[in-house]
């Protein structure tokens, strides 16, 4: 009998935060209401608030949500992966480019968070652990290849910053750039790097 009422409320909640994904791709977060996401989620205001008192708690929920999908991704490509630098870099360009092209509401969300951490101190703490994560699994799978420490930190910075760069660029004007020819470009950079040092 506790084992439905827990699927039942985790379905719920599931039901929410896909309503609140939806009502942040929309309105952006200061855009998002609690009625919003309630009317999204066919459900009434109250019972929103029964799983999260406020707003910003469902938008921390939501933010979770984005970090969880990433960490998922990245360990489904790493199960599926070779172990060659060039298909181990291809984990961490997969996992972004998976958010770019297929899931854009999860990319939408991560960099409206982004914009919130300037005036959030809650958020801004999240994003800077969550890019302190990021950067670390870079790093370490890096010194899997003998990559010097501190030029495994400084790549790990670099990679970073394609991958977020590809998606501010890709979002705005996909018809830009190839992004299978950005990513590809992106690893015989770093591979370059890594021989050249």
């Amino acid at each position: 009998m506790q084992e439905n009422k827990n699927l039942r409320e985790e379905n719920t909640e599931e039901r929410i935060l896909d309503a609140a994904f939806d009502v942040v791709y929309e309105k952006t977060i200061s855009g998002t209401r609690m009625a919003l996401i309630a009317e999204r989620a066919g459900m009434f205001q109250s019972n929103i608030h029964y799983y999260y008192k406020s707003k910003h708690e469902l938008m921390m929920a939501v933010h979770k949500k984005v970090l969880d999908r990433c960490a998922e991704l990245q360990e489904e490509l790493l199960s599926t992966c070779g172990t060659d630098l060039k298909e181990r870099i291809g984990v961490f360009w997969g996992q972004k480019r998976e958010f770019i092209v297929n899931e854009q509401r999860y990319d939408f969300a991560e960099i409206d968070f982004w914009v919130q951490s300037r005036v959030d101190a809650q958020v801004k703490e999240v994003f800077v652990e969550s890019f302190v994560v990021w950067r670390a699994k870079i790093e370490k799978m890096l010194k899997e290849f003998h990559v010097p420490d501190e030029r495994a930190a400084m790549l790990a910075v670099v990679m970073t910053s394609m991958m977020e760069g590809a998606s501010i660029q890709y979002l705005i004007d996909p018809g830009a750039f190839d992004i299978d020819a950005y990513f590809d470009y992106c690893t015989q950079m770093v591979i370059r790097e890594i021989r050249n040092g």
